[in-house]
């Protein structure tokens, strides 16, 4: 998304005029707290006229609701330009395309996905639900488990869940700086291969990919240093490649 610096008034065709005003409510909204962003002023900032704001978006509200959800939902686009090889490709070109969009609007993008504390408005809960959703629906068709209808919901849930880490980790790294880029990739893309090659397997075969607990297993846990061993004595591969992945971070 490019957004002028000295916005000026030309001639535009419509849907070019609508993507500046909204790049430069983008902008402001990640720059300013709500209540200090006005319409005017994305009007002002976009070298038109405030009445054409209200045409394409309506009120303010509308148009900080329409700033979330281009934010935080994955566009059709981005799945569309995945490259076509093996899974492990797919994942991290994934991974990749979502820390540069989030790299290159780190301020509205960090604005967006904290609007939940916009006093818990039910709009733009909803918004965030929504890109939840659609997220979850494209990361499978991404990962090539969108035909799993029999597990369909469960899957989606999984996934759901691995986009509210991926979010959490980001954060970490462009807002906490607790992280570096290659730190944030490496565990996003081990943990999404993880889930996919290891976790969903056992699902769609109907088994429990959580082993019961036993009585003797704590003292187990504190000889393994928190990991239970399989029962052929060795580490379970997913918690080998955790490992390994928190290891490299150092």
């Amino acid at each position: 998304m490019s957004v002028e610096t000295a916005p000026r008034r030309r001639r535009l065709e419509p849907d070019a005029r609508r993507g500046q005003i909204l790049a430069c409510a983008v902008r402001l909204f990640g720059e300013r707290p709500y209540a200090d962003v006005s319409t005017t002023d994305v009007a002002r900032e976009a070298g038109v006229a405030r009445g054409l704001v209200n045409h394409y978006f309506g009120a303010k509200k509308d148009l900080y609701l329409e700033v979330v959800r281009v934010m935080v939902t994955i566009p059709e686009v981005a799945l569309e330009r995945l490259p076509k090889g093996d899974l492990r490709t797919r994942v991290d070109a994934s991974v990749t395309w979502f820390l540069d969009v989030v790299s290159r609007h780190s301020t509205s993008w960090l604005a967006a996905v904290t609007a939940r504390g916009m006093g818990g408005d039910a709009d733009v809960e909803r918004v965030l639900a929504e890109a939840e959703e659609v997220a979850a629906d494209r990361m499978l068709v991404a990962v090539g488990l969108a035909g799993e209808a029999a597990h369909h919901e469960e899957l989606r849930g999984m996934v759901r869940a691995y986009c509210g880490l991926a979010t959490s980790t980001a954060r970490e790294w462009l807002q906490r700086g607790a992280l570096t880029r290659v730190q944030v990739h490496l565990l996003l893309t081990t943990t999404l291969l993880t889930i996919v090659e290891e976790v969903v397997p056992q699902i769609l075969a109907g088994e429990d990919p959580v082993r019961p607990t036993h009585p003797a297993e704590p003292a187990a846990l504190g000889r393994d240093a928190g990991s239970p061993p399989s029962r052929d004595g060795r580490r379970p591969r997913a918690v080998t490649q955790a490992t390994s992945a928190i290891t490299a971070m150092k």
